[in-house]
């Protein structure tokens, strides 16, 4: 934080450098594209298969979770490449767990949407 952003001015500046990363993730990867135009669809299927709020929230985090984690891998990757193109065993290792809690977090939304919408059409 910079000297004098305190407060409101650094609510102000946090918020603009939190909407500038969400702007080039937006721009620049394709999964976090993909998962927010799924997200998108879901969430306001959200009120319809979550009958109460703990289900609903269940839905809508389990969405929110996933773009969560894919930030922090784009970010993850971002720093390992800026460090250089050589090859690292521990640049991939960084890489590769950064992606297994994506597929963590997608498997976790998953199931959370068919456990939900199963239980709602009585078909467990």
């Amino acid at each position: 934080m910079k000297p004098g952003h305190t407060g409101w001015r650094h609510l102000v500046h946090s918020t603009r450098y939190s909407l500038k990363g969400l702007k080039a993730a937006f721009r620049n990867e394709s999964a976090f594209r993909q998962e927010l135009g799924l997200c998108l669809v879901l969430v306001p299927l959200a009120w319809w298969i979550g009958d109460t709020p703990v289900e609903w929230i269940l839905l809508v985090g389990s969405c929110f979770m996933v773009l969560i984690v894919e930030l922090v891998n784009t970010a993850i990757e971002s720093v390992v490449d800026r460090i250089g193109p050589e090859r690292h065993v521990l640049s991939g290792r960084a890489k590769d767990i950064g992606s297994a809690a994506v597929m963590l977090a997608l498997i976790m939304a998953g199931l959370t949407w068919i456990l939900l919408a199963a239980d709602k059409y009585h078909l467990l």
